[in-house]
């Protein structure tokens, strides 16, 4: 394996992608990844995701890691191919956070 594997490794493993599942499992998810070691950790989202993933930033900054900051967040839209076949546009967003 070359280093660049090794680096898009370790990116992914501080990944927290959100989904449908309550919000403290993601919560936990990026406080057991800042405790494992990781100095930095990457919340993704995608649609009606999007709140969920703003949630668990507030609740890891305001109630368990306060000395956790937030690096930065960008947003983009993707397009994605509906199970008909047509395409449509949804927002995403990517929050860094770091410590």
């Amino acid at each position: 394996m070359d280093m660049e594997q090794q680096n898009e490794e370790r990116k992914n493993e501080n990944t927290v992608y959100i989904g449908k599942k309550p919000t403290m499992n993601y919560v936990l998810a990026v406080v057991t990844q800042f405790n494992s070691g990781q100095h930095e950790v990457t919340i993704k989202a995608r649609g009606n995701a999007i709140s969920r993933a703003v949630d668990v930033k507030e609740i890891v900054q305001n109630r368990f890691m306060p000395d956790v900051k937030e690096k930065s967040i960008r947003t983009s839209s993707e397009e994605l191919t509906n199970e008909d076949g047509t395409r449509s546009k949804v927002s995403a967003i990517q929050i860094t956070l770091t410590r």
